[in-house]
């Protein structure tokens, strides 16, 4: 899961097992149009997403469930301007998604449109990372 949520989401119950073992290098040719079907479910009104992709474009890079990595950006999911350029314990991925999703092309300009849907509310995480590896925050 390179991207959380997304297999959740855009997968059908059934081709999941499939989608988890099929080589990314294939998932985007078997899996796409699903996603694509699945997105116009959940936002009819999709034309592009912040980032100025189609469903088609859009849903095709979701569907390579690969998490990127610059050698030459920031590590961030999305920090306003690097995009998937790999992904910080701190980076709000859902939020992210959410705005791709929902968020329409002018999501990043202040004017989402459907402001309601981009933000799942979870502003941080429960305890704080840690300075040194291995970063994540102890259990509880």
């Amino acid at each position: 899961m390179g991207r959380p949520a997304i297999n959740t989401v855009f997968v059908d119950m059934g081709d999941k097992d499939t989608f988890n073992v099929t080589i990314p290098t294939n998932q985007s040719a078997a899996f796409q149009s699903q996603f694509q079907t699945k997105l116009l479910a959940l936002n009819a009104g999709y034309t592009t997403n912040a980032l100025g992709q189609d469903a088609a474009t859009f849903t095709g890079l979701l569907a390579t469930d690969v998490l990127g990595v610059s050698l030459v950006a920031p590590t961030t999911f999305f920090d306003g301007t690097n995009v998937l350029t790999g992904r910080a314990l701190g980076d709000d991925v859902i939020n992210v998604e959410l705005t791709l999703i929902f968020g329409g092309p002018d999501a990043l300009t202040g004017m989402p449109t459907n402001p309601l849907l981009i933000n799942d509310n979870v502003d941080s995480n429960d305890k704080p990372f840690l300075t040194s590896f291995p970063y994540l925050a102890s259990p509880w």
